[in-house]
């Protein structure tokens, strides 16, 4: 295949190092604007070489790997899991058409869990940056540039260019009807004028259940931004061409225990930050002499779509308190829309906002919702947020409150859902005290800290599943992400945007294609769920000094060790504790 390298490596207009070949065979990715040098291949094998590599490396594209990895993977799962492998193929010269495949896992008494329950994604690059301070503007000429292993490709088959490595993932899903038992497969590599390879897998499967997404008790609130996809695909926002483009994306956000619809009820919430924008999902029109018309239209169809791929915990809706306090709508005397800057408290934001209230109360009440919707806030003064509660007390007590910030002493009574910052690290006095009123309490990671963990594409990828950790140690609910796939411009290319670490605004990709630090972020949140369980078993047994050892372990998952020890260390160690537990278990 050829390959056309570009000069300029630094500019933000880089485009691809290798072309998208007719017969699937390439990837559409960028130029590396820091490749290694050509003797560090000089003592590498020749041919193509595999092994099994570790799911918590992002593998260089043209550095062979420092350690050879392993011939034989092996490890264990509850029926109802996902497992992670991390497979990496390397190779002095260029190797043509390679397929991988599996075949199905056969347990020693004949039971099987069919081939086609092991996903193959071959892994592909995206430029990326660098931390560095944070929040705040970047020039892409003058920041070092990288490309980064995340991106979860659909490729059947693929080349290998000479003195390069490709990761490939592999995902086994474990049916919930599995039976339990010691289960072997094989990995088989083939390419073009070669023997093919093959790689055991060994599966161990526990006679233990996890439930299904749906069941989790994790509460994931990763933000939808349909608008990026309407973009993306260039297509009219709403038109049927848009709603028929967002159910994969909806449903794997599902099958990750995903529980809030998030909902934009106000024209740019946010300001502009993103790369699109948010509109409101409801036509809001003043007719004169103080009456009000709005159309819920959009508002309905897209909670029913989300609804049905499975999202439906609760609506999140943004904003009474937008960024700006800006309030859009159109005016019929006028027939042009209208901004006012509304300052909460003042009568004039009453006067806009408690029609709306009113109308939008009754209107959940006929579509039954009322009791699942949030008017929720992100990142607002205490001043303005309390001024806000008290018209929405007055006006509509039946809404719940969801909130995203510092914590808010005054108004910890009255935020259903409260998230905080990862740090400072709340205390959990009062995580334990709102969990027993029946509150969410959850925690983000944002652009501006900290450095580690977090969710960026140059991110260690167990940093993703150390986050279900780490609320599993300090008693949170959940975990909140304020952008789940709001795209830069060519996000597929180029995870880089103009004011924050690149990554920080998706976690997926168009296709949809999933992504290293999403289905390690998945993997935490069913780690979450078995040490739930576990609890519980310990607790109908009344062994629970079975879990010392883990308890331990969670200890060490806090934000000041993290600084200091790299998050697959401690993980690590409370995945072999897990491990421990779940043989015991399944012997109880």
């Amino acid at each position: 295949m050829n390959k056309t390298v570009l000069t300029a490596l630094l500019l933000g207009s880089l485009l691809v190092a290798c072309d998208h070949v007719p017969d699937g065979t390439g990837f559409n990715e960028p130029a590396d604007p820091n490749p290694v040098p050509i003797a560090l291949w000089e003592d590498a094998a020749r041919g193509l070489q595999v092994a099994f590599g570790s799911i918590d490396n992002r593998y260089h594209y043209h550095s062979p790997p420092q350690t050879i990895g392993k011939d034989h993977w092996a490890g264990p799962a509850w029926r109802g899991e996902k497992v992670n492998i991390q497979l990496k193929l390397w190779s002095k010269e260029p190797v043509q058409r390679i397929r991988i495949s599996t075949s199905a896992l056969v347990s020693s008494n004949g039971n099987e869990i069919a081939k086609e329950n092991i996903k193959i994604f071959p892994v592909r690059y995206v430029l990326t940056d660098e931390f560095l301070t944070g929040c705040g503007w970047r020039d892409k000429d003058t920041i070092p540039a990288h490309i980064a292993a995340d991106i979860l490709d659909h490729n059947k088959a693929f080349n290998l260019e000479a003195k390069t490595l490709r990761p490939v993932w592999l995902t086994i899903e474990v049916p919930v009807d599995s039976a339990p038992g010691d289960y072997e497969s094989q990995v088989q590599i083939s390419f073009r004028g070669g023997k093919r390879i093959q790689l055991p897998i060994s599966l161990k499967v526990y006679d233990l259940v996890l439930p299904p997404p749906a069941q989790w008790g994790f509460h994931l609130d990763l933000w939808q931004n349909p608008f990026a996809v309407a973009r993306y695909y260039n297509v009219e926002p709403w038109s049927e061409e848009h709603w028929n483009l967002l159910p994969p994306y909806l449903e794997m956000l599902a099958d990750a225990g995903q529980k809030c619809i998030t909902a934009s009820i106000q024209y740019r919430p946010w300001g502009g930050q993103t790369f699109d924008h948010f509109e409101s999902m409801i036509e809001w029109k003043y007719l004169g002499d103080g009456r009000w018309e709005y159309d819920y239209a959009v508002f309905d169809r897209w909670v029913e779509l989300a609804m049905a791929a499975g999202i439906t915990g609760q609506i999140s809706c943004y904003s009474m308190v937008p960024w700006g306090n800006q309030v859009r709508y159109f005016d019929a005397v006028s027939s042009d829309f209208v901004t006012l800057t509304l300052q909460p408290g003042s009568d004039e934001y009453a006067r806009v906002w408690s029609p709306f209230l009113k109308s939008f109360r009754n209107h959940l009440q006929e579509k039954g919702w009322l009791h699942k919707t949030m008017i929720a806030m992100d990142e607002r003064g205490i001043d303005e947020m309390k001024s806000m509660v008290a018209l929405l007390k007055n006006i509509a007590p039946e809404f719940g409150i969801a909130y995203a910030g510092n914590f808010l002493e005054e108004l910890n009574h009255v935020i259903d859902d409260l998230c905080v910052h990862i740090i400072p690290e709340l205390e959990k006095e009062i995580i334990e005290a709102r969990t027993k009123e029946g509150m969410t309490t959850t925690f983000y990671t944002m652009c501006a800290r900290p450095e580690h963990p977090n969710n960026f594409t140059f991110s260690p990828p167990a940093e993703q599943a150390w986050l279900g950790w780490h609320a599993a140690a300090r008693g949170f609910t959940g975990f909140l992400r304020w952008a789940w796939n709001s795209w830069v411009e060519d996000p597929l290319m180029d995870s880089r945007f103009r004011t924050w670490p690149a990554g920080d605004t998706y976690q997926v990709y168009p296709g949809p294609r999933s992504s290293i630090r999403f289905e390690r972020l998945r993997e935490g949140i069913q780690d979450f769920e078995k040490i739930s369980i576990l609890r519980q078993y310990a607790l109908e047994t009344g062994q629970q000094e079975r879990l010392t050892e883990l308890d331990r372990v969670l200890e060490k998952i806090n934000v000041h060790a993290i600084q200091q020890t790299s998050a697959d260390i401690w993980l690590n160690k409370g995945k072999a504790e897990l491990d421990k537990l779940s043989a015991w278990a399944q012997g109880r």
